[in-house]
């Protein structure tokens, strides 16, 4: 199973030399990827610029974005985004999408919520004309640049529940599917739904099944993660907030070993750790945990 990192795009200590430092820290250790989320409210740095930076400071580690919210989004321009992010880091990209949870980022970016698993199929589609080179309408030029994968970038879904695994399986490479408390059985439940709408669907191929949680090697490690997680759940409701973070258990090396190995147990062929703090210990503990 290939371990990721997540870069701590929500906190505020976050400066250049932090974000440079990371992914340099990330390339240089026993990480096999770099990810970053997308927000919109609430305090967080933009994704994709993140992620640039990361991809000119590192030479190894896959780039991973994970997730674009792409209904909130113009697929014409994301695809060149993503397209430019495979240039700048050398063909080492693979994206994950999904619709995203929060109805206030769509708001604030005047972007309707409805409808939005149907535009997502659509705009999947659309993106991959756009790296196929193909035009989009009568009259209209090559949208550039032509990134070292071309149209094989892989796609991952961001999706849990049965019908959104099942209508990714007509497009998706896998399922980016976070239990985010590094339990095996969430886990287990969503990878298999995953092999469930592959077989289903005719495909011969097996789903490529992403994994992330949430940790803390922090010096205030259980308190910092605690914090993360409430701020992170609260907009569910206040209650729902506590009680995550209150099950938090990913706040020392007993407990994150223990999820790791959940998530192997459960079948990941790739996890994505997302730690609470931009504190070195992070990076520099993880590093010595994984080996």
């Amino acid at each position: 199973m290939k371990i990721g990192l997540c870069m701590p795009y929500m906190v505020r200590d976050y400066d250049r030399d932090r974000m440079l430092t990371w992914a340099r820290k990330i390339d240089a250790g026993p990480f096999d990827s770099l990810s970053c989320g997308e927000r919109i409210t609430g305090y967080s740095y933009e994704m994709h610029s993140i992620l640039c930076a990361a991809a000119a400071v590192t030479e190894r580690v896959r780039i991973m974005p994970s997730l674009y919210v792409l209904p909130m989004r113009s697929a014409v321009m994301t695809a060149k985004e993503v397209a430019t992010l495979d240039a700048i880091s050398g063909g080492r990209v693979g994206i994950t999408v999904g619709v995203g949870g929060r109805e206030k980022d769509y708001q604030a970016v005047g972007a309707p919520f409805t409808h939005r698993h149907q535009r997502l199929d659509e705009q999947v589609a659309e993106m991959k004309r756009v790296w196929r080179g193909e035009t989009l309408f009568e009259g209209m030029d090559e949208i550039g640049p032509a990134s070292p994968q071309g149209a094989d970038i892989p796609i991952y879904a961001g999706a849990m529940g049965p019908k959104a695994i099942a209508r990714a399986s007509a497009w998706a490479d896998g399922i980016y599917g976070a239990s985010m408390l590094g339990d095996r059985e969430g886990h287990q439940a969503i990878y298999d739904m995953a092999r469930t709408a592959w077989a289903e669907r005719g495909r011969t191929d097996k789903p490529y099944l992403i994994a992330s949680f949430w940790c803390s090697l922090s010096p205030d490690a259980e308190q910092d993660l605690k914090a993360y997680i409430y701020d992170y759940m609260k907009y569910i409701g206040e209650d729902v907030g506590r009680g995550m973070a209150a099950m938090a258990t990913c706040h020392t090396p007993d407990g994150i070993r223990q999820a790791i190995e959940n998530v192997r147990a459960a079948g990941a062929d790739e996890l994505l750790i997302c730690p609470a703090t931009a504190h070195y210990d992070e990076i520099d503990r993880l590093a010595d945990l994984i080996g």
